[in-house]
């Protein structure tokens, strides 16, 4: 194979030298600085319009922290959640949900457990609002992102913090899957949003050439959204922005076990409201129990977003079937992390822990089982295992800058994590890190490594949502092996592939059964562009968010037909007029022949059919 240098040396001497010359010290870096120039102005536009723009007035939340951080300290005692759980058997009976910090069990308070008239109150409210709000234009909602967007970037700091006391998550993790991914939504919605959102003129056809042919885009309503306790501040966030942008309200049932943030965050969102000029009541936050969501869901909604288990949606989507709500539904993952023999296994090793231990593995689209081709599974095991065995896990705001893995949100999942392990143990599994609860007196789950996991156990089939990793091995190298494992889960969200080819990961992603798919890299990166729709198949639900389609999925889609010119007005051709003269089957018959016929003299045939029909006059009735 010839160097670079050789192949330059070769073109330079060959009859083609002079051109390659100038090409090669003219055009060539004259286009390289051109399109330098028109990325560099793109980016500088993009930061300028969404940073800079000036036209996001500044929030200030210094009050609003100062409470919060008084709320926390005021508390002292810990909380115990299986005896206050003893105490409180019908959970639909309570009037409180207490709030608690995951990693220390302190107690935080409680917060109100909203009944189905206060859920139809808010709701209600939130109507009103809309009205309003649909005949605002993309500039006052532009307006309004840009105020949260700069509220946020300039209070991340304490964001963070609130999302990491409500959910025991790290401050990386909560930077990331809290703060970036939300600023990143904004930004995009912002800078392209409108555009999904504009009438959007298609083809007329053959037979309306003198019209044209557009959809529209209307605003549902109100959006109501139960989201899940594994990210309290984007989770809110998330469906708020395309919710307001593309002209709605919104009422989020926040989840029981990450509601104590709800106060802090609704509190910025109506603050950003008032200082861009939009009504407070467009968004509404509903907290409670099960019945809060039914009544959410069952009480006069546009449009349900449901982001769950698969069991509870089901149920939802059965709740809003009584009225025909639309629901989007993003439910369970069994995402797979593929490393092929001839990709590098210790490179991957950050990667891979990155996937599993963000959050400590609660996340919606993260990798849950690592299909590793036999050549490289040792190499693999190895290097996963160091990076694990030298992680810190401890509260997360006790040192924030040294905790590599906080606490789990949900009680009663450690004693589940622990089953799901010791099964797998007892059916053959090597741990490798982990594995082994050791102090219940904090949701401390430690991260694990599971070894020579197959699909006997109920971990390779049933979703973690936790701190595990499960590691198969792929016999005999086989990408077929490893793709029939990947597919063979009643789950479809997501996945990645790795491989020193780049065209047989591509490959490979491209036979994933699964809504999302990233190329040598983590598929959590599918979400950083926010361009592309999020969802899954499968029993991992149908709908999508982000992206033009999520926008759109928000909107009613009309249809719109009009004259090309005011003057022409619509004439029903006087074969096809009432009362019948005869003629309607064959000039029909030849108007399908003109427009659609096979080859010229078919065609011909129609013209002159229709030809035919109008000088023959009307046929006599039988």
């Amino acid at each position: 194979m010839l160097s670079s240098t050789e192949l330059h040396e070769m073109l330079a001497n060959s009859q083609l030298g002079g051109m390659y010359t100038v090409l090669r010290d003219t055009l060539l870096p004259w286009a390289f600085l051109g399109i330098l120039v028109l990325l560099s102005w793109r980016i500088l536009r993009m930061v300028a319009s969404t940073l800079f723009g000036g036209a996001a007035p500044q929030v200030d939340l210094t009050d609003t922290i100062a409470e919060m951080e008084k709320s926390r300290q005021a508390q002292a005692a810990p909380f115990d959640y299986n005896q206050w759980r003893a105490e409180n058997l019908d959970l639909n009976q309570c009037r409180e949900v207490p709030c608690w910090d995951p990693s220390t069990l302190q107690f935080l308070g409680s917060v109100k457990a909203m009944q189905p008239d206060e859920v139809a109150d808010v709701t209600e409210r939130a109507k009103v609002a809309q009205r309003r709000w649909q005949k605002s234009g993309f500039d006052q909602r532009r307006r309004l992102l840009s105020t949260l967007l700069r509220c946020i970037v300039e209070n991340s700091g304490k964001i963070a913090e609130v999302a990491c006391v409500d959910s025991g998550k790290t401050v990386v993790d909560a930077m990331v899957g809290e703060i970036l991914v939300t600023c990143e939504k904004l930004r995009w919605t912002i800078s392209e949003g409108e555009q999904y959102l504009k009438p959007e003129y298609r083809s007329s056809g053959l037979m309306n050439l003198h019209k044209t042919s557009r959809v529209q885009w209307s605003p549902v309503g109100v959006v109501g959204a139960i989201v899940p306790w594994n990210y309290p501040f984007h989770n809110v966030l998330n469906p708020i922005i395309a919710a307001l942008f593309a002209g709605n309200s919104i009422v989020i049932k926040a989840s029981e076990y990450a509601s104590w943030s709800t106060k802090f965050y609704l509190e910025m969102i109506h603050r950003c409201c008032d200082a861009a000029g939009a009504p407070r009541d467009l968004v509404q936050i509903v907290t409670g129990y099960g019945a809060a969501g039914n009544a959410l869901v069952s009480g006069g909604v546009d449009i349900v977003i449901f982001v769950g288990s698969v069991e509870v949606g089901k149920k939802v989507m059965a709740s809003a079937s009584h009225s025909l709500t639309p629901v989007i539904l993003e439910l369970g993952g069994k995402d797979v992390f593929v490393i092929c023999d001839d990709a590098n296994p210790a490179k991957l090793a950050q990667l891979a822990c990155r996937g599993v231990y963000q959050n400590m593995g609660q996340n919606c689209a993260g990798p849950e089982r690592f299909l590793v081709y036999e050549r490289v599974y040792d190499e693999f095991c190895k290097a996963v295992t160091e990076v694990v065995l030298s992680m810190n896990q401890a509260p997360p705001l006790d040192q924030k800058e040294f905790v590599d893995c906080g606490a789990c949100c949900m009680p009663q999942s450690m004693s589940r994590y622990q089953e799901l392990v010791d099964d797998a143990v007892s059916k053959g599994a090597k741990l490798l890190a982990g594995g082994t609860l050791k102090d219940m007196r904090a949701q401390l789950y430690p991260p694990t490594v599971l070894a020579d996991v197959t699909q006997s156990m109920r971990i390779a089939v049933e979703e973690i949502f936790g701190p595990i990793m499960c590691i198969f091995k792929v016999e005999d190298n086989s990408d077929a092996a490893a793709l029939a494992i990947a597919n063979g889960s009643v789950f479809g969200l997501s996945g990645c592939v790795h491989s020193g080819s780049h065209s047989r990961a591509a490959e490979m992603c491209d036979q994933l059964e699964s809504g999302m798919a990233s190329v040598n890299d983590l598929e959590g990166t599918t979400y950083l562009s926010q361009s592309l729709p999020f969802g899954g198949q499968k029993e991992s639900g149908f709908g999508r968010f982000a992206g033009p389609e999520g926008l759109r999925g928000l909107c009613h889609a009309k249809s719109v037909v009009e004259n090309r010119f005011t003057f022409l007005a619509p004439e029903i051709p006087v074969q096809l007029a009432y009362p019948a003269n005869g003629q309607g089957p064959t000039f029909c018959s030849a108007l399908i022949n003109i427009m659609y016929g096979y080859g010229f003299l078919a065609r011909l045939g129609g013209v002159l059919s229709i030809i035919k029909t109008g000088m023959g006059g009307k046929k006599k009735r039988q």
